[in-house]
C-alpha cells in the first residue's frame, strides 16, 4: 500500500486543479509497481473517511506564538501569567531517558510492532524502515528511548520537525514546530513520557543531548528549541492531551483509503501518523 504523506503545490498554482494531476501521476507510477491501494489524509470531507482525527497544540514558546498570531491571550490572562501557565521543568524526569542509538533499532522495531497490534489502521514496518523513520537526524526526527537499570529499552518517544516560514514579521522569520510521531510505553506511564517529550522539544537539540548524557542542569538560555508541540488525538493520545495543557485545534484531519474497503473507526483505533 502506498502512503501519500506530503503533496505540495506552489502558491501561484493553487486552485487550478494541479493536485488531481499529481495524484493521477502518482497512481500511474505505483500501478506500474504492482501496487493498487493507498492511504492518505485531507482536511476536506470526501466520501468516505475511515477515520477522523484532530490536531492539538501545546505552546512551548507562548510569547512568540502570540506575537506571530499563531495563538492569542485568553480572556483575563496577561503575557506573564500565560508564560507561567505553560512553563515546563528544566530537565526530563524519567530515569534512563537518552537519545536513540543504532544499537536500539532492533528493540525499537520490536516494541513498535507489538504496540501497534492494538489498533486497526497501522503501518507494518521492517527493521530497515524503523531505522529510516526513527533514527535521529537533526532538524528531521528526534527519538529518545528509556533504558532501565538492567540495560533493557522499555519505552520510547519520537517527534519530527516541521518548520513554517513567518511572512511579514519584523522579528520572527520561522516557526519551529514539533509533531508527535510514535510513542510506545511498557514501563513508563504515557503521561510521564509525553511530559518529557515537551521538555526535550523545548530544549535545543545539542543541549538536550548534553543534559541526558551528563545529567547537567541547563540554564534557561539554553532552552530555545521548538515553539509549539503538535499531536493528533489518535492512538492513546487523548489520555494526555488535556492534562499536559494542549489546546484543541480547528478543523479535522480525515483519513482515507484508496481502492480498499474498510469500516469506519474512532480516532483511538487509528495507529497511523500522517500529516
Amino acid at each position: 500500500m502506498v502512503e501519500i504523506n506530503f503533496l505540495c503545490v506552489h502558491k501561484k498554482l493553487r486552485s487550478k486543479r494541479v493536485a488531481p494531476v499529481l495524484i493521477r501521476e502518482i497512481t500511474r507510477r505505483v500501478h506500474l509497481e504492482g501496487i493498487f491501494q493507498a492511504v492518505y489524509t485531507a482536511g476536506v470531507v470526501l466520501p468516505k473517511p475511515v477515520g477522523t482525527c484532530r490536531y492539538w497544540h501545546r505552546s512551548l514558546n507562548p510569547r512568540k506564538l502570540i506575537e506571530v498570531k499563531f495563538s492569542h491571550l485568553s480572556r483575563n490572562m496577561t503575557m506573564q501569567r500565560t508564560m507561567k501557565l505553560y512553563r515546563l521543568p528544566e530537565t526530563p524526569k524519567t530515569a534512563g531517558l537518552r537519545p536513540m542509538e543504532k544499537k536500539d533499532i532492533p528493540v525499537v522495531h520490536q516494541l513498535l510492532t507489538r504496540y501497534l497490534k492494538q489498533f486497526h489502521l497501522t503501518p507494518v514496518m521492517s527493521q530497515e524502515e524503523v531505522e529510516h523513520w526513527f533514527y535521529p537526524q537533526e532538524n528531521i526526527i528526534d527519538t529518545f528511548v528509556v533504558e532501565n537499570a538492567n540495560g533493557e529499552v522499555t519505552d520510547f518517544l519520537s517527534f519530527y520537525t516541521l518548520p513554517s516560514t513567518i511572512m511579514n514579521h519584523p522579528t520572527h522569520k520561522s516557526l519551529k514546530a514539533a509533531y508527535s510521531f510514535y510513542n510506545v510505553h511498557t514501563q513508563t506511564p504515557l503521561l510521564d513520557l509525553m511530559s518529557d517529550a515537551l521538555v526535550l522539544a523545548k530544549m535545543e537539540g545539542e543541549a538536550a543531548f548534553i543534559c541526558l548524557h551528563l545529567s547537567l542542569f541547563l540554564p534557561t538560555t539554553a532552552q530555545k528549541g521548538f515553539d509549539v508541540f503538535n499531536a493528533l488525538d489518535l492512538m492513546e493520545n487523548k489520555t494526555f492531551l488535556e492534562k499536559l495543557k494542549f489546546g484543541i485545534g480547528d478543523g479535522n484531519l480525515q483519513y482515507y483509503l484508496y481502492n480498499w474497503k474498510c469500516p469506519s473507526m474512532g480516532a483511538e483505533k487509528v495507529g497511523l501518523v500522517l500529516q
